[in-house]
């Protein structure tokens, strides 16, 4: 009876640890993420290094702060923690309008609900971006500003 107990836990184990393997995922440098203007019908593509700033539309600013993709043995998914906001002409201080993980597989698993805007995780990859001129220094709001809760 020791030695079935022992099989058994001991087969656990040898299966689990290959399964804890499968869920790493590589810590990328670059998000690729899609933009449409609901209003324009205007979509754009951009390749945003983590930690940096694009501005899209108006006044909607997108700064990625991790990009993670799956394994090369594994499903395809790629995932990125971005925070979003806006700032408005009319108005002084910015507001978030998003703060969470979006995923490549599953985009209305997490989306940004936003009147006017949309934005997708295509990819993440490692990647020299060219072109710093394209990003902006643009602060993020301070974390007493935050999404409506509604």
């Amino acid at each position: 009876m020791p030695l079935l107990r022992a099989f058994i836990l001991l087969s656990f184990v040898v299966l689990a640890v290959p399964a804890a393997e499968a869920r790493q995922m590589d810590d990328m440098n670059t998000a690729v993420l899609r933009t449409i203007d609901k209003v324009s019908a205007r979509t754009r593509t951009f390749d945003v290094p983590v930690g940096k700033t694009v501005k899209f539309g108006s006044g909607l600013f997108i700064k990625p702060r991790a990009c993670r993709k799956a394994g090369p043995l594994e499903n395809p998914e790629d995932a990125a923690f971005l925070q979003i906001w806006e700032r408005k002409a009319t108005e002084e201080k910015a507001a978030w309008v998003f703060s969470g993980w979006m995923f490549s597989s599953n985009p209305a698993l997490s989306v940004m609900d936003h009147p006017v805007y949309d934005v997708w995780v295509i990819a993440c990859k490692d990647a020299d971006v060219k072109g710093d001129d394209a990003f902006i220094e643009e602060d993020t709001p301070e974390e007493t500003v935050s999404p409506d809760t509604d």
